[in-house]
C-alpha cells in the first residue's frame, strides 16, 4: 500500500485517493478541426511508460483537490508531488541516490517498502523467528 503525501492534508493511505490518468495531456487548441482519428488519439491514446511517469491524482476522501505525481511504475517509488498547472519537475535535480545501507527495522520510505521490518514481509517492530521462537500458533 502506498503512503501518498497530499499537498494540502499531508501523508495519507492510498485508499483515500483516486488515479486520474496521465498528467500534462494538453487539450487541443481547435478540437472542431480534428479528424476522428486525431480526436480518438487525444481521448484514448496515452503513454505506457515503464519507469518514471507523470500522473494525476485526486484526494477523493479528503480535501478533494487534484495534484500531479511523478511515480516509478515499476518500483512504485514516488519521486515528486506537485500542484496542478505546475511544470513537471526535473528528475535529475530532485532525485537522490539510493541508500547504500539497508533500512533500519521499522523505517519506511515512499519506495513501497514500508510496513516491513528487518526481514521482508514482517510488520513494523517484528523480528524474524529464531530457533528459540516458536513458529506455531499453539498456546496463543
Amino acid at each position: 500500500m502506498l503512503l501518498i503525501s497530499c499537498p494540502n492534508c499531508g501523508p495519507r493511505d492510498e485508499t483515500e485517493f483516486h488515479y486520474g490518468g496521465q498528467a500534462h495531456v494538453a487539450y487541443p487548441e481547435s478540437p472542431n478541426d480534428l479528424t476522428d482519428r486525431e480526436w480518438a488519439e487525444y481521448l484514448f491514446y496515452r503513454e505506457n511508460t515503464k519507469g518514471t511517469f507523470a500522473e494525476r491524482w485526486v484526494h477523493s476522501t479528503g480535501c478533494r483537490q487534484w495534484f500531479n505525481m511523478l511515480r516509478d511504475t515499476v518500483s512504485y517509488e514516488i519521486h515528486s508531488i506537485y500542484g496542478m498547472g505546475q511544470p513537471r519537475p526535473n528528475l535529475t535535480a530532485t532525485s537522490t541516490s539510493p541508500k547504500s545501507e539497508p533500512n533500519k527495522p521499522g523505517e519506511f520510505t515512499q519506495a513501497g517498502d514500508f510496513g516491513q521490518a528487518g526481514e521482508p514481509g514482517l510488520a513494523p517492530g517484528a523480528t524474524a523467528p529464531t530457533a528459540t521462537t516458536p513458529i506455531s500458533s499453539e498456546g496463543v
